[in-house]
C-alpha cells in the first residue's frame, strides 16, 4: 500500500470512528467564513460519512442529531452536490458522501420589498444563508403527490436547494398573481425581474372553488 493510499485509509478511518467528527471539523474549518470555494476543489473522494440531513433540515451524524448549530453551519459552507447527484462534504484534501432526505438547506423566513418587476423576494436558511430569488436563485415548484401540495425550492448555491418551510411557503404563494406564460394563463411569483410559475390558473381555480 503507498503512503497516498495509506493517507486516505486514515481519512476514512478518521471519519468512520467517534472522533471522526472533530477530525473533519479540524480540515473543514471556517467557521464564520461563508461558504468554501468547493467547486474549485478536486479532491479524492474518501467514502462514505453517516451523516444525514434530514428532510425538516436536522443534521445527524452516527444517528445522533448534531446540536451545536455552529457545526451545521460549518459543515454546510462545505457541502456540494455534483453531477451524480449525490451529496457531498468536500474540504481541499478529501471527499466525504453524505445522505440528504430531500434539500440540504429549509427557508425558514422570508422578506419581499418592491412590487412588479422590481418585486425582490429574500429568503433566509436555517443555516444563515441569504438567497434572493431571481435569475441566477430561481424557484422551482414541484406537486407532492402524498398531500397534492406543492413543495417551493430556492437554489442557493451551486446545485444546492433550500425547500420553502411550510408556513414560509403560504406567505409565498400569498405574494402571487395571474401572469400570461406562453399564452397560458399562469399562477406565478415575480422575483428580480424573473417570473417563476406555479400552477396553471385553472387549476389553482379549481382548488379554490
Amino acid at each position: 500500500m503507498t503512503e497516498h493510499d495509506e493517507h486516505r485509509q486514515q481519512s476514512l478511518t478518521q471519519a468512520t470512528e467517534a472522533r471522526g467528527l472533530e477530525a473533519l471539523i479540524s480540515r473543514a474549518a471556517r467557521a464564520g467564513k461563508g461558504a468554501a470555494p468547493v467547486e474549485r476543489w478536486n479532491p479524492d473522494f474518501c467514502g462514505d460519512l453517516d451523516m444525514e440531513i434530514k428532510a425538516d433540515g436536522t443534521w445527524f451524524y452516527l444517528g445522533t442529531p448534531i446540536g451545536r448549530m455552529p457545526l451545521v453551519q460549518l459543515f454546510s459552507s462545505v457541502l456540494r452536490k455534483d453531477a451524480d447527484g449525490r451529496t457531498y462534504l468536500v474540504t481541499p484534501v478529501e471527499k466525504v458522501g453524505i445522505r440528504v432526505a430531500d434539500a440540504p438547506f429549509i427557508a425558514v423566513e422570508m422578506d419581499v420589498s418592491g412590487s412588479g418587476d422590481e418585486q425582490i423576494i429574500t429568503f433566509r436558511t436555517n443555516v444563515g444563508d441569504v438567497v434572493e430569488a431571481g435569475p441566477e436563485r430561481p424557484l422551482r415548484f414541484v406537486d407532492e403527490n402524498e398531500t397534492g401540495g406543492l413543495k417551493p425550492y430556492v437554489l442557493v448555491r451551486g446545485r444546492l436547494e433550500a425547500l420553502v418551510g411550510r408556513p414560509v411557503m403560504y406567505e409565498l404563494v400569498g405574494h402571487g398573481e395571474e401572469i400570461e406564460i406562453g399564452g397560458e394563463a399562469m399562477f406565478a411569483v415575480r422575483s428580480k425581474g424573473a417570473v417563476f410559475p406555479i400552477m396553471p390558473a385553472d387549476q389553482l381555480k379549481r382548488l379554490s372553488a
